[in-house]
């Protein structure tokens, strides 16, 4: 299959799917995550959609993280 062809494909992919090829397109790079790592992730992954104003947008962070290293 062609990139292309790939490409036009991506489209009839539910979402679930999509989320699943972006992870394995991530993991290709990255050293694999430990399951405990997985664990991690899943849980916080869990509370931030039970309650998604536990979370600080990007920006926010970013600036807290300049913040703390010019300390």
């Amino acid at each position: 299959m062609s990139f292309n062809e790939v490409i036009a494909e991506l489209s009839r992919l539910t979402f679930e799917e999509r989320q699943i090829l972006i992870r394995r397109a991530l993991e290709l790079d990255d050293p694999p995550l430990t399951a405990a790592d997985e664990e991690l992730v899943e849980v916080r992954l869990a509370a931030h959609h039970s309650d998604p104003n536990s979370s600080v947008p990007l920006n926010e962070l970013k600036d807290r993280l300049r913040s703390r290293s010019k300390s």
